[in-house]
């Protein structure tokens, strides 16, 4: 598994030990990719170095068939991390998915939280880590803060992350519609319309794999703050479905935000009531802790998102994490739902709209 961060990463140290718990010390824009991989009930870690060299970027040309890229130009690690990611979920007819964590996780919580999404969903998973700092030396109210300050200071990593996303999948895509659109003149060197025809069979057949966005609890005070510049990656269309379970963020003027979101297919903002995590964040002092997005059923007026309530959902009870454990083995209408929106469908099939509150719930 690969991880984007923009934590300090302590380069003497092994395992998860290696991510910090404190922005990157060149900066909290400074984005590192670091190789994951699970040993017995440990990780090694490994810190990709940046430039590519020729050789390397030659290789991934011949390998990918990347006609337009020039091995002569600065190329970096992201590059060979985004073909192995596209080339697996292809292999293993798997969509990808980026996951935004929230407060309060370390590493070890991120990286169990991305295994357990691979083993539930034909996703490929690609966390992005920001330093909160699971605790770290302050507590409370102090730690819940201080992790507020650096989802903030995270939006433009975040963003360079998306323009990153964006570009890699838009060089990959041209690459094999230009080979399809060659094959396609070939096979039908006389008759355009049946060449056109056969063009779009083929790219309908090889282009399975969707990319979708998940920011979990504070991850999307993270999307919010990264939202903000009018020139932000992630304002453009990049993904599929992008999905908001357990949002910390307020719910007065939610929309001025989620309005600049833009997708393919769907914008889900999940919402529990019950949501212990959102609670205890609700009461947290300053004028800022408003009505948290993700668990209050009024003013859900964002006019290009789907809102779903899971309140009272069986087995979702005050679950904050509610698309991973016990609700989804217990549920398996929630569980079709969250297939859905990571793998970039439609999930209304197992919804009712609830006009009065302008709302999907659980049939």
């Amino acid at each position: 598994m690969y991880v984007v961060t923009n934590r300090e990463l302590n380069e003497g140290k092994n395992g998860l030990a290696l991510f910090g718990d404190t922005p990157n010390i060149l900066g909290p824009n400074e984005l590192r990719l670091v190789k994951v991989t699970r040993y017995g009930s440990g990780y090694s870690t490994e810190l990709l170095a940046d430039r590519l060299a020729p050789s390397e970027v030659e290789a991934v040309k011949q390998r990918h068939a990347l006609t337009r890229l020039d091995p002569l130009r600065p190329w970096y690690a992201s590059l060979r991390v985004a073909c192995e990611v596209m080339e697996r979920a292809q292999k293993e007819q798997r969509h990808v998915l980026v996951y935004v964590h929230g407060y309060n996780n370390d590493m070890a919580d991120v990286i169990k939280t991305a295994e357990e999404l691979e083993a539930l969903y034909k996703v490929v998973v690609v966390p992005f880590s920001w330093p909160a700092n699971g605790g770290g030396p302050a507590s409370g109210t102090a730690a819940y803060l201080d992790d507020k300050r650096d989802a903030r200071v995270s939006m433009d990593a975040l963003n360079r992350f998306v323009e990153k996303t964006q570009f890699y999948h838009a060089l990959l895509t041209e690459s094999y519609r230009d080979r399809v659109w060659e094959q396609a003149n070939r096979a039908h060197p006389d008759n355009p319309g049946a060449a056109r025809e056969a063009f779009s069979a083929r790219l309908a057949r090889h282009c399975q794999v969707t990319l979708n966005l998940v920011c979990h609890s504070m991850g999307s005070y993270v999307l919010k703050y990264a939202l903000g510049p009018s020139s932000a990656a992630t304002r453009e269309l990049v993904f599929d479905n992008v999905c908001l379970p357990a949002a910390d963020a307020n719910n007065p003027d939610h929309p001025q935000w989620v309005e600049r979101i833009q997708v393919r297919n769907r914008l889900y903002v999940v919402i529990n009531e019950d949501d212990y995590a959102l609670a205890w964040s609700r009461r947290k002092p300053g004028q800022e802790q408003l009505d948290r997005l993700g668990s209050y059923l009024r003013n859900l007026v964002a006019r290009n998102a789907h809102y779903v309530d899971v309140t009272g959902a069986p087995w979702v009870k005050n679950a904050h994490g509610y698309f991973t454990g016990q609700p989804i083995e217990k549920n398996a209408a929630l569980r079709r739902f969250f297939a859905a929106a990571f793998e970039g469908e439609r999930g209304e099939p197992d919804l009712r709209y609830a006009a009065d509150i302008n709302a999907y719930r659980l049939r």
